[in-house]
């Protein structure tokens, strides 16, 4: 069995949860891991490394599909945003060569990349979620009618990892941030405890696992620190999502419980593996398994609250010598 992961950069973690995954099922498993940068350390955690040309190249998609194609290839998993919807959108030429590809529908990721989008369909579905406006002026007129006002949260209408995502205070700041966004999203702040919830489904959207965990520490956009918590509330909100949705694969739903009301506001879909994926696995709610055993043909069923409830995890960091052994182009 062969697995591909793209643009793999720092994802050791999820790597090593792969590899421990086959170890437990007596798998025999090859893990290919593609990158631009040959220094990437998810790269020495391999079976095999592949150089790639950057995602916005005419090459990207027909490079993979040789990769694919040349090693037999059973499954790509992609692990960043910008991936998602080219993958999604050639889905179909993977397939014909006998690669599964772990992504969701062109629609269903699309809606994703776009703040604005989500937002709107989580109130489609009857969760709540802060609703955004993209200008300044659709903001001063909400705040004029009492729907927005300050703090307020701005972020690109597309963006990950916290990057350029800002709580303003006043309307100066506001103007700045914008200017310096440029394509932007203005929403309600809220206050309160952050959550991500870990989803695994089937290939036909079917969940497998669903997993709640705070966000005790955050870096950069990515988790540090975490906290297994098997909300019911959660869980119940997230079947219905599932059921709308139908993810293939892995997804991350990130919420902010509000600390007055209690209320969960839905604020991002990530549909991919997250950074701290593998603590939810650690933790029991093992989607790694749950891939190769998919692979291999089986058919899987819900398993309520798999995760060990009240699990916390701390990550570190760890450094590996990038210029001992060979990558091949």
């Amino acid at each position: 069995m062969k697995i591909l992961f793209t643009s793999v950069g720092r994802r050791v973690e999820l790597v090593q949860a792969f590899r421990n995954a086959a170890t437990e099922l007596n798998c025999g498993l090859t893990i290919i891991g593609a990158d631009i940068d040959a220094s990437a350390p998810a790269l020495y955690f391999c079976d095999e490394a592949q150089i790639v040309c950057r995602i916005s190249d005419a090459e990207y998609i027909p490079m993979l599909l040789n990769i694919c194609k040349t090693e037999q290839v059973d499954c790509l998993i992609p692990t960043i945003d910008t991936d998602l919807l080219l993958l999604a959108e050639n889905k179909g030429c993977f397939e014909a060569i006998g690669t599964k590809v772990l992504v969701s529908s062109v629609d269903k990721v699309r809606l994703c990349r776009d703040k604005n989008l989500t937002s709107g369909y989580f109130a489609s579905i009857g969760l709540n979620a802060p609703q955004p406006v993209d200008s300044i002026a659709k903001f001063e007129l909400a705040a004029q009618n009492g729907t927005h006002g300050f703090p307020a949260f701005i972020k690109p209408k597309d963006g990950s990892s916290s990057i350029d995502a800002y709580k303003v205070e006043n309307i100066d700041d506001l103007r700045l941030y914008a200017e310096k966004i440029k394509d932007y999203v203005i929403q309600p702040f809220i206050c309160g405890r952050e959550y991500t919830i870990d989803i695994f489904c089937d290939y036909d959207g079917n969940p497998v696992y669903i997993t709640p965990r705070e966000r005790l520490a955050v870096r950069s956009g990515e988790v540090l620190k975490t906290r297994i918590t098997q909300n019911d509330t959660m869980i119940s909100e997230m079947h219905r999502l599932v059921a709308d949705y139908k993810p293939c694969g892995q997804i991350t739903v990130q919420l902010i419980c509000d600390q007055v009301t209690g209320e969960n506001f839905y604020i991002e879909i990530n549909p991919r593996f997250g950074g701290g994926a593998p603590l939810s696995i650690k933790a029991g709610a093992d989607s790694a398994k749950a891939v190769l055993r998919m692979l291999n043909g089986e058919k899987l069923t819900y398993i309520e609250k798999a995760a060990r409830d009240g699990a916390i995890y701390s990550r570190f960091d760890q450094s590996v010598c990038v210029n001992e052994g060979q990558v091949s182009d």
